[in-house]
């Protein structure tokens, strides 16, 4: 396992030092110097994945975890399981991965420029996510380096009434960007979605319904965190407004991941076409 420890402020670079196991850098902040470190565990050879003729590569067999992993470890949390051909998360009923055996999903390798789709349906009252262009952070929850595809049961989730017209319901980026037309299927109905990122230009959609558009490492980008949790200086989730003003890191490349919210919740027919 190799490690890159950092220190995170969005205003100037003073030093970029090698350092044993990965590389240090020291970031001035406008009130403290906040420190993190990212975390290097093995990612999947892709060429190794069979390509179709539309250029889909299937990252989810039905079958098996090959090349899933748990956020932040080596191997599969426990609360995951497969289920009739889907990967479904056991809820715990304790909230963001409360559970001792949970813990948010990911496909061991980054992507870039890429167009995801999958299907995913909720039991009642559910709550989880798609997260993309994530960083594993020592000690730190995914969504604090990654925008979040909110998946959500629309009626029976109080997070859907919370915050800014309606952007905490399904399809939305999450706190961010309402989904427009909010077009969700009920809880126990699959539904389909689709992320397109290119060159920072973020698109989702939602059963086959373009639902918002967004531009990342942009001002407009900086100012939706700035109006959200996320924000800049915030007491609860210091890391984030750095982390995801530069989402994806230095090489704006990051994990696909899935969400243990302490809920049902079940994913299928996950695939990806890397763009060019």
């Amino acid at each position: 396992m190799k490690k890159f420890v950092m220190l995170l402020n969005a205003v100037a670079v003073i030093a970029l030092l090698a350092a044993c196991g990965g590389k240090k850098a020291e970031v001035a902040t406008t009130e403290e110097t906040v420190a993190y470190t990212v975390l290097d565990l093995p990612v999947v050879d892709l060429s190794t994945y069979t390509v179709d003729e539309a250029g889909w590569i299937t990252l989810f067999d039905g079958q098996t975890f090959n090349g899933w992993r748990g956020y932040n470890r080596e191997d599969v949390p426990g609360a995951w399981i497969i289920e009739d051909g889907a990967i479904k998360i056991q809820g715990s009923g304790r909230g963001e991965a409360g559970a001792q055996n949970g813990g948010d999903l990911i496909f061991a390798q980054k992507f870039d420029n890429f167009e995801l789709e999958l299907e995913w349906k909720v039991s009642k009252g559910a709550n989880s996510g798609i997260f993309y262009l994530a960083q594993e952070i020592e000690g730190q929850p995914i969504y604090i380096s990654s925008p979040e595809y909110q998946v959500l049961d629309n009626e029976g989730h109080p997070d859907a009434m919370l915050g800014k017209d309606g952007n905490r319901k399904s399809a939305s980026l999450y706190d961010m960007i309402p989904a427009n037309p909010q077009n969700a299927k009920p809880e126990g109905e699959w539904n389909k979605a689709k992320i397109v990122c290119f060159k920072g230009t973020v698109v989702h959609f939602q059963n086959d319904e373009q639902v918002l558009e967004y531009h990342l490492w942009t001002d407009a980008w900086n100012a939706l965190l700035q109006e959200s949790k996320f924000k800049e200086g915030s007491k609860d989730f210091p890391l984030a407004f750095g982390l995801l003003s530069d989402c994806g890191g230095p090489e704006h490349k990051g994990f696909i991941g899935l969400q243990d919210h302490g809920d049902d919740v079940w994913f299928r027919n996950i695939k990806v076409k890397i763009l060019n």
